[in-house]
Order: structure tokens, then sequence, then C-alpha cells
């Protein structure tokens, strides 16, 4: 299992107005990896939760990316 010391953090840089999940509780973000071997990368993300631009969460991993919602 990871320690919490093994978290990356990353940077909300951009929110998708378009929630997802089945009572619309996750966002879709883009995440600027600030630390590790991605460091600079831009991720999407889905994050559970209140989050704004700005925000500084930390991720397990980097190497899994979210497909982008479209809107129907």
């Amino acid at each position: 299992m990871a320690q919490p010391h093994d978290a990356i953090p990353v940077e909300i840089v951009g929110l998708n107005p378009i929630k997802t999940g089945i009572h619309g509780e996750v966002y879709q973000v883009l995440c600027k990896v600030m630390d590790g071997k991605d460091k600079g990368r831009v991720i999407r993300r889905n994050v559970k939760g209140p989050i704004k631009k700005g925000d500084i969460i930390m991720l397990l991993e980097t190497e899994r990316e979210a497909k982008e919602i479209k809107a129907r």
C-alpha cells in the first residue's frame, strides 16, 4: 500500500463545467504535475468533492488519465 509521503502534488489548472457520476458529484479537472518524473505535465483526472482552480491535491500516481467527458 502506498504511503502518504509517496503522493505527488498537482495543481488544478482547469475545471470542466460538466459533472459526471451517477449524482453529478464528480468533477473532471486538468491538473499540472508539480513534482516527480512527470513534472510539468498536464493530465485530466476525475475528482470527487468540492474543488476550485488553484487548489493543490495529492495523487498516488500520475500515469492514468481520465477520458474526456463529451456533452450530448
